[in-house]
C-alpha cells in the first residue's frame, strides 16, 4: 500500500499543472483572438481610407469639372456684354454722327436765315425811305398833311358807319319784332296744350288709399314692428303722416315703388298685417312684377315691330313702364320714338330696321340708371352690347345726347325722333325734378367758392343766401364774392326773371364773466 500523502501531494501537482497549462492556452487564444479583431478593424480602417481617397479624389475631378464650366459661361457672358458694349458704342457714334450732321444744317440754316434777315431789313429801310419820298409828293399834291389827311379820312367812314349802322338796326329790329311775336305765339299755344294735358304724380311717390285712418295703426304694428318689417322686406319707404285716409311710399327705384304699392294695397285689402304675412305678400308681388315687366316689355317690342330682343333686354325695357320724365311715360316715348324713327329713314333712305330699333332702345339705359353710374345713353348703350345689339344700334343709343360721336345717318335720326316725341306740344311739363335740380345747381355753384361756409336757396329760388367765413373773407372780398357768384348764375344756368344773391358776413366774439 503506497503513501496516502505522497498521493494528494501528486494529485496538487497534477492539478496545478492542470492550471497553469490552462491559463497559458486561454491566455494564448484571447491574445489570438484580440489580434484577429485588431487585425479586422485595421483592414476595415483601410478599406474605409480607401474608398475616402478614391471619393475625394472624384469630387475633386467634379470640382475641377465644375470650375472649368463656370469658367467658360464666365468667358461667354463676357464676351456677349463686350458685344453689347460693341453695339452700344456704335449706335452711339452713329447719334453722334447724325447730331453733328444736324447741328451742321441747323448752323446752315441759321447762316442762311442771317443773310435772308440782312437782305430783309435792307429791303425795309428801302420801302421806309420809299414811303417817305412818296408821302412827302402826297402832301406836295394834296397840300395836306399824314393827319389832315387821316383824320378827314376817319370823319367820312364814321359818317358811312353811322348810316349803315343805323339802317341794319332798324332791319335788326323789325326782324326781331316779327321773329318775337311768332314765337310769343308758338309759346302760348304750347302752354295752352301743356296745361289741358292730364296731370302726373311726382316720380318719385305713391299714394295708398286707406279706408280708414284707424288702418294707420295697424300698419305702423306694435312699436312699428310692421311698417319696419314692410319698409325692409320692398326697399321702399313708407310716410305716414296727417293726410286723411292716405299713406305715401317713396323710393328711387320705380319698379321696386309700384312692388310696395301693389304690396301695401293687397295687405290692406286682406286686413292681415304682420312681419310674416308682409314678407309673403312682397315676394309674391315681386314674382307678379317679373311676368308684368316682361309681358310690358314684349308688348312694347310687338307694338314697335322690332322682334327678337333678348328675354333680358325686354325686361329692361319692360322697367320703363314705370319710369316718367317730366310727365312722359318712357317706355310709350320709346315706342313713339321708333315710330318716328322709322318714318323718316324712309323718307330719307336710310336703314329702317336700325333707326326703329335704335329708337324703341335709345332711353334704355333709364330702367337701370338709378342703379349704375353714368349718363343713361352710356348706360343703355353697354346693356344692349351685352345682348348681341348691332354696333349702328349701339352708337344709335350712345350718341342720342352726343356723349359719343354720332357714326351714320341713323342715329341723327334716332336724335331727331327722340326730341320731335319728348318737344311736340302736351307731351312733356315741368315737375318737382326740375325745381330741385335748379335748388341743388345753385346751391352747388355757390359752394364751390373758397370761404363759403353754408348756402341757402329760399324764395323758391329766386334767392340765395351765402354765409361765408370771417376769418376767410373780409367786406371787400363778400362784395367780390357776390358779383362772382351772381356772374356763374348767370352762365351756367337758365332760369325765368331774376335770382337775388346775398352775401352775409357776421363776426362774433363770445366771453364768460366768472
Amino acid at each position: 500500500m503506497g503513501n496516502p500523502l505522497g498521493g494528494i501531494l501528486i494529485t496538487l501537482l497534477v492539478g496545478i499543472i492542470g492550471l497553469a497549462v490552462g491559463g497559458a492556452i486561454g491566455y494564448y487564444l484571447r491574445q489570438y483572438l484580440v489580434d484577429s479583431k485588431i487585425k479586422s478593424v485595421q483592414a476595415q480602417t483601410d478599406d474605409i481610407l480607401e474608398k475616402a481617397k478614391a471619393s475625394a479624389k472624384e469630387i475633386k475631378v467634379q470640382a475641377k469639372e465644375e470650375g472649368l464650366r463656370l469658367k467658360d459661361k464666365a468667358e461667354r457672358e463676357g464676351n456677349k456684354r463686350q458685344q453689347r458694349l460693341s453695339q452700344h458704342e456704335d449706335r452711339l457714334q452713329k447719334r453722334q454722327a447724325s447730331l453733328d450732321r444736324r447741328l451742321e444744317s441747323i448752323e446752315k440754316r441759321e447762316r442762311t436765315l442771317g443773310k435772308r434777315q440782312s437782305t430783309l431789313d435792307r429791303r425795309a429801310n428801302e420801302l421806309k425811305s420809299v414811303e417817305q419820298v412818296r408821302q412827302a409828293e402826297l402832301e406836295r399834291v394834296s397840300s395836306m398833311t399824314r393827319d389832315e389827311a387821316r383824320a378827314e379820312l376817319v370823319k367820312a367812314v364814321e359818317l358811312d358807319a353811322r348810316q349803315d349802322m343805323a339802317r341794319v338796326i332798324r332791319e335788326v329790329d323789325a326782324e326781331t319784332k316779327a321773329i318775337a311775336e311768332d314765337k310769343a305765339r308758338k309759346i302760348i299755344t304750347m302752354a295752352i296744350q301743356r296745361i289741358a294735358s292730364d296731370q302726373v304724380a311726382e316720380t318719385t311717390v305713391s299714394s295708398v288709399a286707406l279706408p280708414s285712418d284707424d288702418m294707420k295703426g295697424r300698419i305702423i304694428g306694435r312699436q312699428g314692428r310692421n311698417i319696419r318689417a314692410f319698409e325692409v322686406a320692398s326697399g321702399v319707404e313708407v310716410v305716414v303722416d296727417d293726410t286723411p285716409d292716405a299713406i305715401i311710399l317713396t323710393c328711387f327705384d320705380p319698379v321696386r315703388r309700384e312692388i310696395g304699392r301693389q304690396a301695401m294695397e293687397s295687405l290692406i285689402h286682406d286686413g292681415r298685417i304682420h312681419p310674416a304675412r308682409i314678407e309673403k305678400v312682397v315676394k309674391r308681388v315681386s314674382q307678379d312684377m317679373d311676368r308684368a315687366l316682361k309681358e310690358a316689355g314684349e308688348n312694347a317690342a310687338y307694338e314697335a315691330n322690332v322682334p327678337g330682343l333678348h328675354m333680358n333686354l325686354i325686361k329692361t325695357l319692360g322697367r320703363l313702364k314705370y319710369r316718367t320724365s317730366y310727365g312722359q311715360n318712357q317706355l310709350m316715348h320709346a315706342v313713339e320714338t321708333a315710330h318716328l324713327a322709322a318714318i323718316i329713314a324712309s323718307e330719307l333712305g336710310a336703314d329702317v330696321k336700325t333707326a326703329r330699333v335704335g329708337g324703341l332702345l335709345h332711353d334704355l339705359g333709364k330702367a337701370i340708371d338709378h342703379e349704375v353710374e353714368g349718363p343713361h345713353a352710356i348706360i343703355g348703350a353697354d346693356v344692349a352690347k351685352k345682348y348681341g345689339i348691332s354696333r349702328k344700334v349701339i352708337n344709335c343709343i350712345a350718341s342720342h345726347h352726343h356723349e359719343v360721336e354720332q357714326e351714320s345717318l341713323e342715329a341723327v335720326i334716332v336724335e331727331a325722333a327722340d326730341a320731335i316725341s319728348g318737344a311736340r306740344p302736351g307731351a312733356r311739363r315741368e315737375s318737382l325734378e326740375n325745381y330741385v335740380k335748379r335748388i341743388k345747381d345753385l346751391e352747388g355753384i355757390a359752394n364751390s367758392f373758397p370761404g363759403v361756409k353754408e348756402t341757402f336757396a329760399i324764395q323758391a329760388g329766386r334767392e340765395i343766401r351765402i354765409i361765408v367765413k370771417p376769418d376767410e373773407v373780409d367786406d371787400y372780398t363778400a362784395i367780390t364774392l357776390s358779383k362772382e357768384i351772381a356772374r356763374r348764375v348767370e352762365e351756367d344756368m337758365q332760369y325765368p326773371g331774376q335770382i337775388k344773391v346775398t352775401v352775409i358776413r357776421e363776426t362774433r366774439v363770445v366771453d364768460y364773466a366768472k
